[in-house]
């Protein structure tokens, strides 16, 4: 029967670690990077049977040795102990950043410098883990586009996986689409009333078809709203111009307000009937031009008039004006002449 013969395993000397801790943890440990960063270091020690001195559970032995003869000598596994905890403490300082390193200076075992880090380093890491969550929870898309958004989101998760907590997938999923405008709502309402779960990967894919069709709606709604905008603008000139322009809107008007004025009595402009002076005479007979253009007489027509601001018209048919007055204007003959 064949035995099987067990063999304790040997750990490599300490300056094996030395030598290789920079290939194998190529990180340096700061503020932001404390949980990657003693994950690496944590598995590269226990790789090498060395996590005991790490934990505190190699105690360091008696620095002198009793002999049986009662002679006081030093103890040789206190001088290995301390040749390979220094090796090992040397090792992790290596991969510490400039920032970090003055808290671990003054302190001599790999255990104590283990165990500050681990102290001062969690508080912080717990206080960044809020920071990032408070910022994920708060992020609006705003004028970034759906690239830039989605790659902002991956950052922050990415830092809080690095801190060693984790988010869940729904949660991602809640405060991407509550960044999103109100051009997106239809989407959102998609998503959230979606009976089986998504993952983040089609949801991204989903986002940047929906980003482009967006988009294309738009740029077709933009010439109909340039063209409501010209439309309005061109009205407001016109109601305008009913007889209230500015005096720089018309080029060449008179100074004088009654110089296009037809008189109603004579037919003369510049004048008005009020100022006529011929108002009051009951013997005048006005020009046969004006008679002509009173009494002319033209085909009716539907068609609908704007308004152009005056207290009066003339109109040749009767069906065209709302609430009409006859005009009158006397003659010697003490003849009247309707205002069609």
């Amino acid at each position: 029967m064949q035995k099987l013969h067990l063999r304790a395993h040997k750990p490599p000397p300490p300056s094996r670690i030395i030598s290789n801790i920079k290939a194998l943890v190529p990180i340096q440990l700061s503020n932001d990077n404390y949980p990657m960063w003693s994950s690496q270091i944590h598995k590269l020690f226990k790789s090498n049977v060395y996590s005991d001195y790490l934990d505190g559970s190699a105690a360091a032995p008696s620095k002198m040795l009793q002999t049986s003869n009662g002679i006081i000598q030093p103890n040789p596994a206190y001088n290995q102990w301390t040749l390979t905890d220094q090796n090992l403490a040397a090792a992790i300082c290596s991969t510490i950043s400039t920032s970090i390193l003055p808290y671990v200076l003054q302190l001599e075992s790999c255990y104590d410098i283990w165990a500050t880090l681990t102290r001062r380093l969690q508080a912080s890491n717990r206080s960044r883990v809020i920071q990032l969550k408070n910022e994920l929870h708060n992020i609006s898309m705003k004028n970034m586009t759906m690239t830039q958004y989605l790659q902002q989101i991956k950052s922050l998760v990415d830092n809080i996986d690095a801190t060693g907590s984790q988010v869940d997938t729904e949660d991602i999923i809640i405060y991407t689409i509550n960044g999103f405008p109100n051009s997106y709502q239809a989407f959102k309402t998609s998503i959230q009333t979606k009976l089986t779960p998504i993952s983040l990967e089609d949801l991204y894919s989903l986002l940047i078809s929906e980003e482009i069709n967006i988009s294309s709606e738009q740029a077709k709604e933009i010439p109909t709203t340039d063209l409501h905008h010209a439309l309005l603008s061109y009205c407001g000139r016109a109601y305008m111009g009913r007889g209230r322009l500015s005096r720089n809107s018309v080029p060449n008007r008179p100074t004088n307000p009654t110089s296009t004025v037809n008189c109603q009595i004579c037919g003369k402009l510049s004048h008005s009937a009020q100022h006529c002076w011929h108002r009051l005479n009951m013997n005048y007979s006005p020009q046969q031009k004006f008679k002509a253009l009173a009494t002319n007489s033209h085909p009716a027509s539907s068609e609908w008039f704007l308004d152009s601001g005056a207290s009066s018209h003339l109109i040749n048919n009767i069906d065209n004006v709302i609430q009409p007055n006859v005009y009158q204007v006397y003659s010697p003959t003490k003849h009247h002449m309707p205002d069609r």
